[in-house]
């Protein structure tokens, strides 16, 4: 006798009410729970490209928890050198700051005699309606000041929280995998461990392939600003470089510091337009044959998918949504095409297969059998 009690059907809008419901209170909850999730999933991502470093140092007959603090050790000198060299880099603006100053000055005073000539705006109602605009900025400094060290003390926080996590990942690798065998014990570990394994490839693939294309965007772009003879041409090339993790347009943000700088501290304002336009060539060469070749071909997620996840990262966790998208959305991919249920979603936002050219006669359709579906046909006639 069958005990079990017979699956309820729902009619179909019932089903889509409840889909959407679902999407609805997923994208509430990740958006709620950023806080917590944004750095976990960083932590994620640098996990997968320390861990090949922490192996090699097991390998080496060297405790998994001191392999895991000389790796996080590793990543603090890195952070700190960087940081060390941006900081330098900045403080050394300070000696051009007169000359900014002097520059801006003399732009303002041609601002002001072009709407004074043009518009019929005289001097002194320009100068009243900056001071008004200066008072209210100044008025509002205090709140700029108290959301700035806020922001600046709230990202120190997620960086600790990120090595936190990483430093636990690393060390509980194995106890996170028998977990996996555990909550999904129906499924072969075989299947399990190649889903684990091919989320860390993508992963592994996709974060170095982003360091090499950001040496090469960052090598052609300082090039382009020596040749234009503009000062700092390293650190505004790989500043620009660093943006191309916001896809499509974090190259062109990256071109407003250093034309602006152009414009003020140059004699030639044309200077200003060529740094815009190594930045633009740059950008069309990165989107359209670096970044392709390179990452594209390991995160497998076609373009129309990824813009669409990178507007709905963006709602959803911000500027940190833009760098995580393609990512996250290269794991989920790995696990839609594990799942059976789940694999038209895989395929949905995967490489669009390119269409195959009309067949026009029977021999071509001939040849585009599979050979031992030809050979069984030939068999088949002899007999």
């Amino acid at each position: 006798m069958d005990t079990r009690s017979p699956e309820v059907q729902l009619p179909l809008y019932a089903k889509i009410t409840c889909i959407l419901l679902s999407i609805v209170i997923l994208i509430y909850g990740l958006h709620t729970l950023q806080g917590l999730l944004i750095p976990l999933v960083f932590a994620i991502l640098f996990s997968v490209l320390l861990f090949p470093l922490a192996q090699r140092l097991e390998n080496w007959r060297i405790p998994r928890i001191v392999a895991v603090l000389l790796c996080l050790l590793l990543t603090l000198a890195v952070i700190v050198g960087i940081l060390y060299a941006v900081s330098m880099q900045i403080s050394s603006f300070a000696e051009v700051i007169p000359q900014l100053i002097k520059r801006g000055n003399e732009y303002l005073n041609q601002i002001q005699t072009y709407a004074d000539e043009q518009f019929n705006i005289d001097r002194k109602r320009q100068i009243s309606e900056v001071r008004k605009y200066l008072n209210q900025l100044l008025s509002e400094g205090g709140t700029i000041l108290t959301s700035t060290l806020l922001a600046t003390t709230s990202t120190l926080t997620d960086v600790f929280l990120v090595l936190l996590f990483v430093f636990f990942f690393l060390l509980y690798r194995d106890f996170f995998r028998s977990f996996f065998y555990k909550a999904f014990h129906d499924t072969r570990r075989s299947k399990i461990d190649a889903v684990l394994h091919g989320i860390y490839t993508v992963v592994k693939d996709y974060l170095a392939g982003l360091v090499l294309v950001i040496l090469i965007i960052g090598t052609l772009m300082t090039v382009g600003l020596l040749i234009l003879g503009i000062d700092y041409a390293v650190f505004f090339g790989f500043f620009g470089a660093c943006l191309v993790l916001i896809p499509y347009f974090g190259i062109s943000l990256g071109s407003l510091l250093p034309a602006a700088y152009a414009l003020v501290t140059e004699d030639n304002p044309l200077k200003a337009l060529g740094v815009i336009g190594v930045f633009l060539f740059v950008q069309t060469i990165e989107g359209n044959f670096i970044t392709p070749y390179i990452v594209g071909s390991k995160v497998s997620i076609n373009p129309l998918a990824a813009i669409i996840v990178l507007i709905l990262w963006e709602n959803v966790w911000g500027l940190a949504g833009l760098v995580l998208a393609l990512p996250v959305t290269a794991i989920l991919k790995v696990i839609f095409d594990a799942v059976e249920s789940l694999k038209p979603y895989g395929f949905l936002i995967g490489e669009a297969e390119k269409p195959r050219p009309p067949i026009k006669n029977l021999q071509q359709l001939t040849d585009q059998l599979p050979r031992r579906a030809r050979k069984v046909g030939k068999v088949e006639e002899k007999d």
